[in-house]
């Protein structure tokens, strides 16, 4: 394929030629071979394959078929409660809804649920990831019953809420269920001009691999895949499309590991050749990760996840230790409302910083946290831009990126995000994806751009 009239950071004015996998010439003027196919970016900016730095594409792939119950389609109970009506009536089997926030109906349980859907399993995931609430028949159909059995449920009274925080696996093991088929996930994610992923799921093993490695293989998932997880993953290896990435440690502040535990976890990942990402949502969770990787010893590669809230003491901290970091700038349009209505004040500056960390000199890469946040990465570049809230808020003005640094949150190394940005290169392979308007007018409203073209190891996997 011959790609001409394009513009990249480098070239006003470029022509690219794909043979295979690779990028076999770029210059100004390139004149098409007999038979090849020339697609006409006319004038459009063309650009390395987007990277989403941080997702779950089994849970993006079931949350496309599930039911939303949270913001911003859904605001109130009485919402809700038609929402699952709805669906009660028009479908059958499990009710599975996710992207679940307190703001809507406060802490539901299985008696709220009970009430709305007494007929039909119903799971409901908060838009954490990190909980599922289920009703009654739900219960039953786990094996779950109200005497003080052997399961990981929240228990009041000695009798199961409903509500089970952490437990996947356990899930997945009692329902029986089979991983999602990937196909519609990856071409939404390819229509955004996304060409690679890192799957941060902290139980993926053996299993999940395998499944990525059998989509690919069939051609239904597209993009290239940095599988982080478990030990399970240990030692680290390779299929086409998919490698291994750093153990993923998920730190929750209200039941934390020890020290010594967290520092002997990490030291074992290293041993084995694999670095390590540490999921932190709070302050404190933060200062423990920071903490136990100094400890512990920083090596090449070391992350963090989300780093949602972070002083600035914290910032020179993490300079310090020589960690990346991968947020999410999505959730300032999504939920900074909300954070707005319901944060004292000294948090809100240090909510999902950008501008800090890469004044710092912190390498600073992006991921959507799909499905808890909108995959779009040309929505979260905009935020990243302008920090302005779904009502048009501002929040952290000082945190906003130039269009000089932005394109660093998408377009950098999967194993180092937030480092050099990856370029165009003849001899390279070809992961790009060519825009509807050039780069002076990406950055001028990146919320609107629309991706005409996306080539995955150079195979079309999106063309408008």
């Amino acid at each position: 394929m011959l790609i001409i009239k394009a513009n990249t950071p480098e070239h006003a004015h470029i022509a690219l030629r794909t043979d295979g996998e690779h990028i076999v010439a770029l210059a100004p003027n390139l004149t098409p071979e007999p038979g090849e196919i020339v697609f006409d970016a006319a004038g459009g900016a063309m650009l390395p394959g987007l990277h989403d730095h941080h997702l779950h594409l089994l849970a993006y792939a079931a949350a496309i078929d599930s039911v939303h119950c949270g913001p911003p389609q859904l605001d109130c109970a009485q919402a809700l409660a038609a929402t699952l009506a709805t669906v009660n009536t028009n479908s059958e089997g499990w009710i599975r809804g996710f992207g679940y926030h307190e703001s809507v109906a406060g802490d539901i349980d299985r008696y709220w649920l009970d009430r709305v859907v007494p007929g039909r399993p119903v799971r409901i995931q908060h838009r954490s990831g990190q909980l599922w609430i289920f009703n009654s028949l739900g219960l039953q159909c786990l094996g779950v019953d109200d005497a003080c059995g052997i399961d990981p449920f929240e228990r009041l009274d000695g009798k199961p809420t409903g509500r089970l925080y952490g437990a996947d696996s356990w899930i997945r093991e009692r329902l029986g269920a089979s991983m999602p088929a990937l196909g519609e996930a990856s071409r939404r994610l390819a229509r955004l001009g996304i060409t690679g992923v890192t799957d941060a799921s902290p139980g993926n093993g053996l299993a999940e691999f395998r499944h990525f490695a059998a989509e690919s293989e069939a051609g239904r998932l597209q993009q290239n895949v940095l599988v982080m997880g478990s030990e399970a993953l240990d030692p680290s290896w390779t299929a086409p499309g998919l490698s291994v990435g750093a153990t993923k440690i998920h730190l929750r502040e209200a039941s934390l590991p020890s020290f010594d535990a967290l520092c002997d976890r990490i030291e074992h990942s290293h041993r084995t050749g694999r670095p390590v990402a540490v999921h932190c949502v709070t302050l404190v969770e933060l200062m423990l990760a920071v903490t136990a990787l100094q400890t512990a010893g920083v090596q090449t590669g070391d992350r963090l996840e989300h780093a949602a809230l972070a002083t600035m003491e914290a910032v020179d901290l993490v300079r310090e230790a020589g960690l990346h970091v991968v947020t999410q700038p999505n959730f300032i349009f999504e939920r900074g409302d909300n954070y707005l209505a319901s944060l004292p004040a000294e948090d809100l500056q240090g909510l999902y910083r950008t501008g800090s960390f890469a004044a710092a000199g912190v390498a600073v890469g992006a991921g959507s946290d799909a499905p808890y946040g909108d995959p779009d990465p040309w929505r979260a570049i905009a935020v990243a831009l302008d920090r302005r809230t779904r009502t048009g808020r501002v929040l952290g003005a000082a945190e906003g990126l130039t269009p000089d640094s932005v394109l660093d949150l998408y377009c950098s190394d999967p194993q180092y995000p937030g480092g050099t940005r990856r370029s165009l290169e003849v001899g390279g392979v070809a992961d790009l994806c060519v825009l509807d308007r050039p780069l002076a007018r990406v950055f001028a409203d990146a919320a609107a751009v629309n991706v005409r073209l996306t080539i995955s190891r150079g195979r079309v996997v999106h063309c408008a």
